[in-house]
């Protein structure tokens, strides 16, 4: 078994392909930068590429070229992990930067569809399991958030067709992992008021000390991946299933 993770330098990402690697199960990581802590306490397990999700042409360009398809070869499971997002923009339309529009849905929507083509097309193995990271924001509307619950929501729906086409082999979800305690949580209690109504929310949460460890969250995350159900729910919520 082998994983793919992106965004896997930071927060639930980090936390998610350090829990994979404590499996002793070889993890493929994606993101802007990388991780010489991690490379240095798993380097035989962990290869790392350095490129920016949101870039159409960059991404796919990697994708044209044999490092996926060498990394999955002669493994009969892989794992994708499109774990990799971004809450901006946020405010109201009026706010909106429409390049930014286009990076938050290349990065949230357009990089996770791509990659799931590519595992499924490129990789022999006798099983592929995707997940979609995604948010309860996908599922309820927030003012302030109207680019990240469309992009969420895509992710969803694009879960929710991958499962009818039935493939062979392929199990797919697209799984809302809680209010974790990461650097995009900070993010959104720093957003002013203004443009995100509902600040005071992820505020008070913080201070009720209701925001879940990004370990205890990988950790339950990868084990609901490996169970053998998955796949069973194409939408599913993490706190619901536990």
């Amino acid at each position: 078994m082998k994983a793919i993770v992106t965004g896997h330098t930071k927060g639930l990402g980090a936390a998610i392909a350090s829990d994979l690697l404590a499996r002793d199960i070889p993890v493929l990581g994606l993101a802007r930068s990388f991780s010489p802590e991690m490379q240095a306490r798993c380097p035989g397990l962990l290869a790392q590429i350095d490129i920016d999700l949101a870039d159409a042409g960059a991404l796919g360009a990697w994708l044209g070229g044999s490092a996926l398809r060498h990394f999955m070869a002669g493994d009969n499971a892989i794992l994708l992990i499109n774990n990799a997002g971004m809450v901006q923009p946020v405010g109201s339309l009026s706010d909106h930067d429409p390049l930014e529009v286009a990076r938050a849905v290349m990065l949230n929507v357009a990089a996770p569809m791509m990659l799931a083509a590519a595992v499924v097309a490129q990789s022999e193995a006798a099983e592929r399991r995707i997940m979609h990271v995604s948010s309860g924001a996908g599922r309820s509307a927030y003012p302030g958030w109207s680019v990240y619950c469309a992009t969420k929501a895509a992710l969803d729906q694009h879960a929710r067709a991958v499962a009818l086409d039935a493939l062979a082999g392929v199990r797919i979800c697209s799984l809302a992992p809680g209010v974790i305690d990461t650097g995009m949580q900070a993010e959104i209690r720093a957003t002013p008021a203004a443009r995100f109504p509902l600040r005071e929310r992820f505020i008070e949460l913080q201070r009720a000390g209701e925001l879940s460890p990004p370990q205890q969250t990988a950790r339950a995350l990868v084990e609901y991946m490996l169970a053998p159900g998955y796949g069973r729910e194409p939408v599913d919520d993490l706190r619901s299933a536990r």
